[in-house]
């Protein structure tokens, strides 16, 4: 048992006896009635003790489209309280004082929970670690534009979420000053723009964050929020205003948001969709101004100590899956440099060079992974000194090996979750554990110390033999440190994202 502010709680103990969780403890009242569209309200405190041995209610979600509703599980829980976090501890009760890491699970702002038993924190806790995962509201709940209440509602969860770590994880064996946040996706892109606010750093909330396939390069500006809220509006016939979608059932809003998404893939264009008609995420944090330039990057004052990185063939789990991998039209290569400000004359070549017989499919993946993941990691590591880059290569065995370095592949890898049947679509056959054990050991190592166990991300000349853009390789055929991997593309998007 251990004691919140809120009232007590119990958990389970494992088998072996080493590792004690507790599940679906509310941060937050539930987002419905009038709080509805509302930042997080403090929870009701309870009487007795809480049973917290199973997941808590999951925040309202479309489930993915095929083909990746079967490669992604989704874990749904009904019920309104879904603003609820759980708790792995080697050490529950006052007074071990152990790091504590914070997972946000990805899914494009509109999927995904902490239900899921591949974000299952028993491999952090066994190491030293309490682990904590975290609900957030989601879609239009979380990141619709609305008039008249606050944006990004999703990011509030979060911090309302790492307030409760604050006052609560002591408790709990954790060291609350000793926080490392980490996430992948849209979890990782909203720990980006959480960094981008200096107002959010300075209330020290986190020490570390690890960013996993995603950075501080996706948001939307406001006059494009506002057109997806119209859009939105128009296709259930209401009102774009928080009363109006208030009072929309939530099948009927899920599957029109679902509707909205399938619509900006089919006409991708930025003069109807803005940011998002590029990375077909209409839900996603919205600036507070016109952010012409971009979120402003923390500086070599951030206060923030960042491990941060991306897989080689991110894109390829958009590619392979739905057969558009071999069927991409050499045409669309060039249109493609052009939307993403390169120079396709000069930008081509470089590409096809590195990757000699590849089909337009492999070339039109290798680009857009570094125009959507790479290279704002890239931007952000340079913009915090001493920071961290990392690169996941290793190649799944699914699809006939064509799946490739995905995106999402290394989560098995950095949760030690091999064996998880969750993962299994994703990570194929032979898994190698040796990759975990050192993916899985660094994430640690840098929760524990701020040193995941190589030279940092070093932009200028080589120092004591430390080398320069230090990049660490997981894979199990080359695995190690690069200096400056695949430096000619790289170099293609100086001045450019």
């Amino acid at each position: 048992m251990c004691r919140t502010r809120q009232g007590a709680v119990r958990g389970t103990l494992s088998a072996d006896g080493g590792v004690a969780a507790f599940l679906g403890i509310p941060y937050a009242a539930p987002p419905f009635g009038p709080l509805r569209f509302r930042p997080p309200a403090a929870p009701r405190a309870w009487s007795g003790t809480r049973d917290a041995t199973a997941h808590g209610p999951t925040p309202p979600k479309a489930p993915y489209t095929p083909p990746f509703d079967t490669l992604i599980p989704e874990a749904s829980v009904p019920g309104e309280d879904c603003l609820n976090l759980n708790v792995w501890t080697p050490s529950p009760g006052p007074g071990a004082r152990l790091p504590v890491m914070v997972w946000l699970h990805g899914g494009a702002f509109t999927n995904g929970s902490a239900a899921s038993s591949a974000y299952d924190g028993s491999a952090f806790a066994r190491d030293g670690v309490v682990f904590v995962s975290l609900n957030y509201r989601l879609g239009a709940d979380g990141f619709l534009h609305l008039d008249g209440v606050p944006d990004n509602r999703g990011l509030l969860d979060q911090l309302a979420a790492l307030e409760w770590v604050r006052d609560n994880i002591a408790e709990f064996g954790g060291d609350p000053d000793q926080v490392t946040v980490f996430g992948e996706s849209a979890g990782a892109l909203a720990i980006g723009f959480l960094l981008a606010d200096e107002q959010v750093r300075r209330r020290g909330l986190f020490r570390r964050a690890i960013l996993q396939s995603g950075a501080a390069h996706h948001f939307l500006r406001p006059r494009s929020a506002r057109r997806i809220t119209e859009r939105l509006a128009e296709k259930l016939a209401i009102e774009p205003t928080a009363d109006a979608f208030a009072a929309v059932p939530m099948d009927r809003l899920l599957a029109a948001q679902a509707e909205l998404r399938r619509e900006i893939g089919a006409r991708p264009d930025p003069a109807v969709w803005g940011e998002a008609a590029l990375n077909a995420m209409p839900f996603e944090p919205v600036t507070a101004g016109p952010a012409e330039d971009g979120l402003e990057l923390p500086g070599p004052d951030c206060g923030v100590e960042l491990l941060i990185g991306s897989n080689l063939e991110e894109y390829r789990l958009f590619l392979v899956p739905t057969g558009r991998l071999e069927l991409l039209p050499d045409a669309k290569l060039r249109a493609t440099a052009e939307a993403y400000g390169l120079d396709p004359d000069k930008a081509l070549p470089v590409y096809r060079d590195a990757r000699p017989g590849a089909v337009p499919g492999e070339i039109f993946d290798a680009m857009t992974t570094d125009w959507f993941y790479r290279i704002p990691a890239i931007r952000l590591a340079e913009s915090v000194p001493g920071s961290y880059m990392y690169e996941f290569a290793r190649r799944s065995s699914a699809f006939d090996g064509r799946l490739g370095a995905c995106h999402g592949s290394e989560l098995a890898y950095v949760f030690d979750r091999l064996d998880d049947p969750t993962y299994a679509p994703l990570i194929g056959e032979g898994a190698p554990q040796a990759v975990a054990d050192a993916m899985h050991g660094s994430w640690v190592a840098f929760a524990k110390t701020g040193d995941p166990g190589w030279a940092p991300y070093d932009t200028g000349a080589a120092a004591a033999g430390a080398g320069t853009r230090a990049t660490m390789i997981f894979d199990d055929v080359a695995p190690g440190v690069v200096e400056d991997p695949r430096a000619e593309e790289r170099a293609l998007w100086e001045g450019v994202r």
